[in-house]
């Protein structure tokens, strides 16, 4: 499976009579941008707001984040969700890179929504303060979860969907400034060279625990609470299998962005060949009862196994109750006698000193954290809101409270509503100091 990503660099965003793209701006029809998300009739007012690096802005409450995209060849963006069912993966898709679509709410906000701030001591805690933000605010008459705590924020997630690949094809036809292929060939088929080199694999446990439809992670459109641990390419990742969920603490989650940008994925393509043999993918899941954790953690044994992998990188999306999935995947690998490095965050409490993981074993003994989801955070007040700063305070979000905003706008909350902060693919940008 060969996958061309063709990236056009964007420094700049600002809004004109036409959609397109020219010498590192990206410009954009607003009103037809807005037609595109207005499609979907449960949409009751929208608006198009630019945030760039450095902007004195705060974001909340934050729902998603989507790459520009579009495919040129070999498949369709989205697929099973916006567009329909084909596989993703193989051929060429054009990415407008430094750029991304915010799907912010005008005013509700819910236990997984997050905050982003664009400069200041905030900005430093998530990557999307380095991007060129398209952020689409946004409102529905979707009343029967309006004062919710979860939210499945359909409607928003769609438009911001649609509207990222409208953006995209304004580069359908021009061509890369920077062409990047992804190529792994069928395992069985890998020159003799590569197949002495330590077998790899890469385990994505996706938030997969709402029995209800709707909220979690999608693969293909498939709804991760029904699926079992699978095999996949990981250009599928590469190119959009994936539509992050809404649940979660949003410094957990790993947003539709991130995942196509996955630089786990990237580090191993980049070390394939070289060090290791990078079998591929097991998608897996994190589920609610015991017996569904086991037997996932059993289906990732056998997979690694019958792939001969040697080693394996473990990554989970969340804390708390997914901690034991996290462990029980690890702890079933290491029998098998694959080594394990997991990459996780963990919850010790505001003072740090709490037990990291709900649960522990010895043999998960080459943890990499990426932070602590109670860490406190103080922000001092800034100029200009995009969306609702109140909707931190008052609509359940997993980090805020009631009096954690203060009347001139500055704010104290936990990490856990920092958007995708913890960055659990590989983008933390957190370090371990040694005292």
């Amino acid at each position: 499976m060969k996958l061309e990503i063709g990236n056009f660099f964007v420094k700049e965003v600002c809004f004109g009579d036409k959609t397109f793209y020219a010498n590192g701006v990206l410009t954009i029809n607003k009103q037809e941008a807005l037609d595109v998300v207005m499609e979907d009739e449960h949409i009751t007012e929208a608006d198009l707001v630019l945030a760039k690096p450095g902007d004195p802005v705060r974001i909340v409450p934050v729902k998603e984040a989507i790459e520009p995209r579009c495919k040129v060849s070999g498949g369709l963006m989205f697929p099973g969700v916006t567009n329909d069912l084909s596989l993703a993966g193989s051929g060429r898709t054009h990415a407008l890179k430094g750029s991304c679509v915010l799907v912010v709410g005008k005013h509700w906000g819910g236990f997984q929504d997050g905050l982003i701030d664009m400069s200041g001591p905030g900005a430093k805690h998530t990557i999307y303060s380095k991007l060129n933000n398209i952020c689409l605010v946004a409102d529905t008459d979707e009343e029967f979860e309006r004062y919710e705590q979860q939210k499945k924020n359909h409607a928003l997630r769609w438009a911001g969907m649609r509207l990222a690949e409208y953006i995209g094809k304004c580069v359908a036809d021009q061509e890369p400034e920077e062409i990047q292929t992804y190529e792994l060939p069928p395992i069985t088929k890998r020159s003799p060279e590569v197949q002495s080199l330590p077998g790899v694999v890469y385990v994505l446990q996706l938030q997969s625990q709402m029995e209800e439809e709707g909220y979690n992670a999608l693969v293909y459109g498939w709804d991760t609470n029904h699926m079992v641990p699978t095999f996949m390419h990981p250009n599928e990742l590469l190119d959009g299998a994936i539509i992050s969920g809404s649940f979660m603490p949003c410094s957990s989650k790993i947003s539709t962005y991130e995942h196509v940008n996955n630089p786990t994925i990237k580090k191993l393509y980049s070390e394939h060949g070289k060090t290791i043999n990078f079998l591929g993918v097991i998608l897996s899941n994190l589920n609610v009862n015991l017996v569904e954790k086991n037997r996932s953690a059993i289906f990732v044994r056998q997979l690694a196994s019958s792939l001969g992998a040697e080693g394996a990188i473990v990554a989970e999306e969340g804390y708390g109750n997914p901690d034991a999935d996290f462990i029980q995947c690890i702890v079933e690998l290491e029998n098998a006698g694959i080594k394990v490095v997991g990459i996780t965050n963990e919850c010790t409490g505001r003072d740090g000193k709490s037990q990291p993981l709900v649960a522990l074993s010895e043999k998960a003994n080459a943890i990499v954290s990426t932070g602590n989801v109670s860490e406190l955070i103080e922000l001092p007040p800034m100029p200009k809101i995009i969306g609702e700063l109140e909707s931190l305070a008052r609509d359940g979000f997993s980090g805020g409270w009631e009096g954690c905003l203060k009347e001139d706008g500055s704010l104290i909350m936990e990490n856990n509503a920092m958007f995708c902060s913890d960055g659990i693919v590989g983008f933390s940008v957190k370090t371990v100091v040694e005292y």
